[in-house]
């Protein structure tokens, strides 16, 4: 008995350390076709809403191409984008997501295109709630560089130091305010700015193609954020 408790033991803690060991993900193993496509210019298509939200699409659109630049990518103006997709009756993502994104290489001169299906986006208790997922093609070969589905609860409860009960109906107070004044603009900047926090950086950023060992996320995430 005493001899399979001991290995039972080391056991255990074996399993403890290698799996402390474990490699984490890295923007290499997470998006190996980036590094190989090295795309530099991109454009964004207006989002696939599927939530009763009409607000949504708008707001999301508005806000995708901040990140993208910041991480070292020329992205087509998304005023420009609609201009020339109504111009040619094609600005329905729905009709587009499945087809080959070449035709985005010859109208936009776009090395990948960027899509975004919103599938939440609603007030939740103290907060927005989220649930967005991103594809970004290839226009040269249709191959997916990056694929992330996340859930992400925006909590705009503020954090109480008071133990009170009329510290807690100020916090619940606040946290009301916050979620009625709050303009979902921010939430769809956050959204945004933290599902792309670990994209390869491109060409106009000083770490391309020298962040592969970067720690990356997972491809679908569930996270809240303040």
């Amino acid at each position: 008995m005493k001899k399979l408790l001991h290995i039972t033991i080391i056991l255990s803690a074996a399993a403890v350390f290698f799996g402390s060991c474990a490699p984490e993900f890295t923007r290499m193993s997470q998006y190996p076709a980036f590094y190989e496509a090295k795309p530099v210019t991109m454009v964004v298509m207006p989002p696939i809403n599927n939530t009763a939200n009409v607000d949504a699409k708008e707001l999301l659109y508005t806000s995708i191409s901040y990140p993208l630049v910041e991480a070292g990518y020329y992205v087509i103006p998304p005023h420009l984008t609609m201009e020339m997709l109504k111009a040619e009756s094609a600005y329905d993502a729905e009709l587009l997501i499945d087809r080959d994104p070449a035709v985005f290489a010859q109208v936009f001169g776009a090395d990948a295109v960027v899509f975004s299906i919103i599938e939440d986006w609603a007030k939740k208790g103290f907060g927005i709630q989220t649930k967005l997922h991103y594809i970004i093609k290839s226009t040269k070969d249709n191959e997916i560089l990056f694929d992330r589905t996340c859930n992400l609860y925006l909590d705009l409860q503020p954090n109480s130091s008071s133990n009170s009960a009329v510290g807690g109906l100020v916090s619940l107070a606040t946290a009301a305010m916050n979620t009625a004044l709050t303009k979902p603009i921010v939430a769809a900047r956050k959204c945004n700015r933290y599902i792309f926090s670990d994209i390869p950086r491109g060409k106009y950023h000083p770490e391309h193609m020298t962040d592969g060992e970067e720690r990356a996320q997972k491809k679908d995430i569930s996270v809240t954020v303040r």
